[in-house]
C-alpha cells in the first residue's frame, strides 16, 4: 500500500498550534529537572491491538522541535499492531522528547483508531464491488489527518469539504423548491462560474430516485437510509447509468448485506466519528 501524502503546510500549522497549546511559555517541569542539552532515547510502545498510523506526524513533530532528533522505525505505517510491540525509537535532547511526547501520542492514538476502524470496515466488504468511503463527520481542524488515517486503514476519501464536490441533499431540495430546480440550478451555477465539479444527489425513496433518473445529468445517486429490499431495487434500477452510493446508519452488522446489493460506494461516518483511540505510550529507555 502506498502511503498518502500529507499537506506539509497544514501539518506544520497543526504542529505549531498544538505545541503552543501544550507547552505555552515553557515545559517548566522538564526545564527544572532535566539538564540542558542532555540527550536520551525513548521508544513508542504499543499497548493495544489495531493499525499503526501517524509515523510521519511523529517524525515531523520531533523534527520541528529539534532537527537533531533521530527516529528509527521498527514498524511501518499501516502495520497491524499488538500489545508489546515497539513502533519506533527516537533519540534527541530529553527536554525535546518530553515536550513532543503528548502531541505525538494524542495524534497517533487517534489516527491509529481511525485506521483500525477503517480496516475493519474495508475487510467487511472484501469480495464485493463496494468501496467504503468516509464523510465530513470529522474533528474540526483535524480533517486532513483523519482522512489520511482512513486511507491508511484501507478505505477511501469522499469530498474534502463543501467546495470540491456538489452534494444535493434533502435540505437543498427543499430549499430550492424541488429536485429538478436543485439539479438545474447546480448546472447553471457551475457553467456561470466555470467550475468543473462532480455531482451527487441524495434520494430518500424510490419515488425520488425515479425523479432524478428522469432528470439525469448527475454523477452519483446517494440512497439514504433505504431498507435493504428497496436498496436492491434502487441499485438494479440505476444500473450503469450513474454511480450508486448507500448511506445512513451503516454499521458492521449491516454493511455486508448492503455491499452485496451491488452498490458502488458505501459512506460510513463511523470511520471518523466513532473510532476508539489505540493505546500507545512513549517511554524513556
Amino acid at each position: 500500500m502506498s502511503t498518502p501524502t500529507l499537506d506539509t503546510e497544514l501539518l506544520q500549522t497543526f504542529i505549531r498550534r498544538s505545541l503552543a497549546e501544550d507547552i505555552g511559555p515553557g515545559d517548566y517541569t522538564s526545564l527544572a529537572t532535566i539538564q540542558e542539552g542532555r540527550r536520551g532515547k525513548a521508544r513508542l510502545l504499543v499497548k493495544d491491538h489495531g493499525v499503526l498510523c501517524g509515523m510521519p506526524i511523529a517524525k515531523a513533530v520531533f523534527d520541528y522541535l529539534d532537527p537533531s532528533c533521530m527516529i528509527e522505525e521498527l514498524l511501518s505505517e499501516g502495520d497491524d499492531i499488538a500489545p508489546g510491540q515497539e513502533a519506533f525509537y527516537v533519540e534527541g535532547p530529553i527536554r525535546t522528547l518530553l515536550g513532543g511526547e503528548r502531541l505525538v501520542l494524542n495524534t497517533m492514538q487517534r489516527l491509529s483508531g481511525i485506521a483500525n476502524m477503517s480496516r475493519v470496515f474495508a475487510k467487511a466488504v472484501e469480495g464485493t464491488n463496494a468501496t467504503v468511503i468516509d464523510t465530513r463527520k470529522t474533528t474540526p481542524q483535524l480533517r486532513f489527518l483523519e482522512k489520511y488515517a482512513v486511507v491508511i486503514g484501507g478505505c477511501e476519501n469522499y469530498r474534502v469539504g463543501l467546495y470540491d464536490r456538489i452534494m444535493i441533499k434533502d435540505n437543498h431540495v427543499d430549499g430550492a423548491g424541488g429536485m429538478r430546480e436543485a439539479i438545474e440550478g447546480v448546472h447553471a451555477y457551475l457553467k456561470a462560474n466555470d467550475l468543473d465539479l462532480k455531482m451527487t444527489v441524495e434520494v430518500r425513496n424510490l419515488q425520488e430516485l425515479d425523479t432524478v433518473l428522469s432528470i439525469g445529468n448527475v454523477n452519483r445517486i446517494m440512497l439514504d437510509n433505504f431498507e435493504l429490499s428497496d436498496l436492491k431495487t434502487a441499485v438494479h434500477t440505476i444500473g450503469n447509468r450513474h454511480e450508486s452510493e448507500a448511506s445512513g446508519g451503516v454499521n458492521l452488522d449491516t454493511i455486508r448485506p448492503i455491499a452485496e446489493t451491488g452498490v458502488n460506494f458505501i459512506s460510513v461516518g463511523a470511520l471518523t466519528h466513532s473510532a476508539q483511540s489505540i493505546d500507545l505510550s512513549l517511554k524513556m529507555m
